[in-house]
């Protein structure tokens, strides 16, 4: 299960922000004036485990752009965004996690378990996205649960519940991945061509994420790596490497040996 959000018909008005404290009773956080637009909360974090990005740009016309200076509307265009954990088929936060606090769910989530994290941090550079946190005064990790307690319920996410254009969409991966496809190819015919989709790829660095965007720029301008791959992906080779080195090290040392009793 997963997430497809189109930023496309994002309207930025923050209700899965607001879902999401409220059903997971996450901590308040972006009171602070950040000078970052309509923007409050800056990205995603321990307490801020969905965020809308608001994101400013001259607005494109084919090959021209509007003046800036130019007096009336249209002088922005907005690209909005809600963001989240992105529930990696092969998660490097749950690769590294020393004491089993983070797992894989029947959903094919990953969740952290608060009351068995130590707080140790490993999976925070782990994560391509930058996405787990640890939360100050605490210093355990945090990070979008997909509703987990919901999910097992028979609930869709707070966040997709609450979204009033349904920009934030929940279902099996497949399923999405083709009402994706299908979304980027309207937009295209409707003229639309910088339409594109992000982390649907079950063959990218991350194997497949459960969170997937359509976006209407480069993954960077919203702030998304281009092409994420999992610190931990060459794993599995790295250890049987050190295996074969190590059974080399032993037999030369073997033979040495023999050779010196000899």
């Amino acid at each position: 299960m997963g997430f497809f959000t189109d930023t496309s018909i994002c309207i930025g008005c923050k209700a899965c922000e607001v879902a999401c404290k409220e059903w997971n009773q996450v901590p308040e956080d972006g009171l602070n004036f950040t000078g970052m637009s309509y923007d409050n909360t800056q990205g995603l974090g321990a307490d801020t485990w969905r965020h809308v990005a608001f994101i400013e740009q001259p607005r494109r016309l084919g090959a021209q752009q509007v003046d800036l200076h130019h007096e009336g509307d249209g002088q922005f265009r907005w690209l909005m965004s809600s963001d989240v954990c992105k529930h990696c088929t092969q998660a490097g936060c749950l690769d590294v996690c020393p004491t089993g606090a983070l797992f894989r769910t029947e959903f094919g989530t990953v969740v952290v378990q608060e009351d068995v994290c130590n707080g140790c941090g490993y999976c925070i550079p782990a994560c391509p996205f930058g996405v787990i946190d640890q939360r100050k005064g605490d210093g355990r990790a945090w990070k979008c649960t997909l509703c987990y307690d919901r999910l097992k319920a028979d609930m869709e996410p707070a966040c997709a519940k609450a979204c009033p254009t349904k920009s934030i969409q929940f279902g099996p991966l497949e399923e999405l991945r083709t009402r994706a496809a299908g979304r980027v190819e309207e937009l295209h015919q409707r003229g639309v061509s910088e339409a594109r989709l992000y982390g649907h790829d079950p063959d990218d660095g991350v194997g497949g994420a459960g969170a997937m965007f359509l976006l209407l720029d480069e993954p960077e301008v919203y702030g998304l790596p281009p092409d994420p791959v999992v610190s931990t992906r060459q794993l599995p080779d790295m250890w049987r490497r050190a295996a074969v080195s190590a059974l080399g090290l032993a037999g030369a040392v073997a033979v040495a040996f023999l050779g010196t009793r000899r």
